[in-house]
């Protein structure tokens, strides 16, 4: 019974999740604009420009992302107009780095510094039209900063809430989320089947190793699954 009522949940959790995505959407068509519009102020992103410059942060929950695009030959998605990327600020993870799973990690991720003081949690690619296309992991070297083990970084993620002040953006990012868990589980599986099968003392900063793990996504199917389209 108690198996049941947790399906319903997280059935009702990803409707509402739906729900939320398909509103800002339509609400932005409406008004014809762009998901992206107010934070590019109407122009096209410059390659490799952190939108905002200083990241867009929640202060209050810790969590904090950026947009940025490279150029079309380093896409790592052919359709793909920019991604942003999640991270996880140290009041969210601090107290756990030295738990049994964590150890873990740290010592199949190989030798490296504990000073930075983000976790890169996830990228989510985006399309011309501002939809979501792609979820994917780089790895720490891209970023500057480390990464957490798979089980907190899903964890993480299921958690957030955003309010960077960026209300549409952030609406996205946490439907994405709710919407696509089990394709996140299978992302930090492959993440971590890749530095687990990487030679080297310090993976992390081996720039052989960039692109970490991807998995493509349709927005279509996933809402025409729970039955909101």
């Amino acid at each position: 019974m108690q198996k049941k009522r947790l399906r319903l949940s997280n059935a009702a959790a990803n409707e509402a999740a739906a729900f939320r995505l398909l509103e800002t959407y339509t609400v932005l068509a409406v008004q014809r604009k762009h998901l992206l519009g107010r934070l590019l102020d109407g122009r096209s992103p410059q390659q490799w420009a952190h939108y905002p410059e200083m990241d867009a942060i929640d202060r209050s929950s810790g969590y904090q992302w950026f947009y940025h695009s490279h150029s079309a030959e380093d896409r790592s998605v052919s359709i793909e107009h920019g991604h942003i990327h999640l991270f996880a600020r140290k009041p969210l993870w601090g107290r756990r780095r030295h738990s049994k799973s964590e150890k873990a990690f740290a010592e199949l991720c190989g030798s490296h510094s504990e000073k930075p003081e983000t976790r890169h949690l996830l990228a989510i690619g985006f399309d011309g039209k501002g939809l979501p296309v792609s979820l994917f992991t780089v790895n720490s070297w891209v970023t500057g900063d480390l990464m957490l083990g798979a089980d907190l970084t899903v964890e993480l993620l299921r958690s957030m809430k955003l309010d960077t002040g960026q209300a549409e953006i952030d609406t996205i990012i946490e439907s994405v989320i709710q919407l696509f868990v089990p394709e996140l589980k299978k992302l930090m599986q492959q993440r971590d089947d890749v530095l687990r099968e990487h030679p080297g003392p310090n993976k992390l900063a081996d720039q052989s190793l960039e692109l970490l793990s991807i998995v493509e996504i349709d927005l279509d199917m996933k809402l025409a699954k729970i039955g909101t389209i």
